[in-house]
């Protein structure tokens, strides 16, 4: 049965992986010693130096080479098949049940069906974990075994990741390398389970607040949590320094997306910021996007005028 996720006021009935799952519409009250704000807040300074790792902000703006693409999913194959087979082992565990989604989140089936649309059906034979993803893997696995409340903090930082900047991913992805509209090689990016991703992230976070855990023990899950973006990061520079090697053509450099696109969901054309960045580096395009979107604010409308109005003035009274 496909499971939904539905939004219904006031009703925090969920059922745990099962065919139904009711999440609260409304905000919930969060304390700054609840685990999914101490993980968003402790996490800030990894997530921002895993964003501008060169690997990413060339991903993002389109710049991804077909071999580097596939060699990233290899290298997601191997963490998720370790995470999932690490959570099925603790899927009892009084702190993985609570967040245990296997139909909704795991994705070793769907990275498996990638892999096989980039390398044929013998895809396992061509395929290894790699210098850069083995330290993940194994960490992953000595978590599993020692210590599997540490779960939750990989299992945070990789689906929660997916459900938010993994979306733009597929798009920039579909693009740049011109894979199918209808999905394939992109199967890791697509949750039929859930419905909203906004509602599915709202409960999942709930689900981590309500575990019972000591302050030292929700410590330990952010600073697992920031291991896990450094792992991730070693993946990236190790792809980053295959993409110097290949001297393949980047396939479509489309229209990338910023950081800010990912959080808010917007185009990158529309965001000032990266606009006026772009255009002090000597972008003449970028230059003239940042005065259109400059233009389209009511107050530097008024100061334009204002500035064209003592513009004509002057000119009139030099030719006088």
């Amino acid at each position: 049965m496909e499971t939904k996720v539905t939004s219904e006021p006031k009703s925090k009935s969920v059922s745990k992986g099962g065919p139904r799952i009711i999440v609260d519409d409304d905000d919930e009250d969060l304390s700054p010693t609840d685990l999914s704000e101490m993980l968003a807040e402790g996490t800030k300074e990894s997530h921002d130096r895993a964003e501008n790792c060169a690997f990413v902000k060339d991903f993002l703006r389109g710049r991804i080479k077909r071999e580097l693409f596939k060699r990233g999913t290899a290298a997601l194959y191997f963490v998720y098949s370790a995470m999932e087979e690490e959570i099925e082992k603790n899927k009892d565990h009084p702190h993985i049940a609570p967040i245990y989604f296997p139909v909704e989140l795991h994705r070793r089936e769907a990275l498996a069906r990638d892999l096989e649309y980039f390398y044929g059906e013998d895809w396992e034979s061509q395929v290894s974990v790699s210098a850069g993803t083995k330290p993940y893997v194994d960490c992953i696995h000595k978590v599993g075994e020692k210590d599997p409340v540490l779960l939750v903090a990989h299992s945070y930082t990789r689906y929660m990741g997916d459900l938010s900047g993994g979306q733009i991913l597929k798009k920039v992805a579909q693009r740049a390398l011109k894979l199918p509209s209808t999905g394939e090689g992109l199967n890791f990016y697509q949750f039929e389970g859930i419905h909203s991703h906004k509602g599915f992230k709202q409960l999942y976070r709930s689900r981590m607040n309500e575990l019972e855990l000591d302050t030292e023990t929700k410590q330990r899950i952010v600073d697992e949590s920031n291991r896990a973006f450094g792992f991730n990061m070693m993946v990236f520079s190790e792809l980053e320094e295959i993409g110097n090697t290949i001297k393949e053509e980047v396939q479509d450099v489309g229209h990338g997306h910023s950081h800010a696109e990912i959080m808010q969901g917007g185009d990158i054309n529309k965001c000032p910021y990266y606009a006026a960045k772009m255009a002090a580096s000597g972008n003449m395009t970028y230059a003239c996007q940042v005065a259109t979107v400059l233009l389209k604010h009511p107050p530097c409308q008024v100061l334009l005028a204002a500035w064209m109005a003592v513009l004509a003035g002057f000119t009139a009274w030099y030719f006088l």
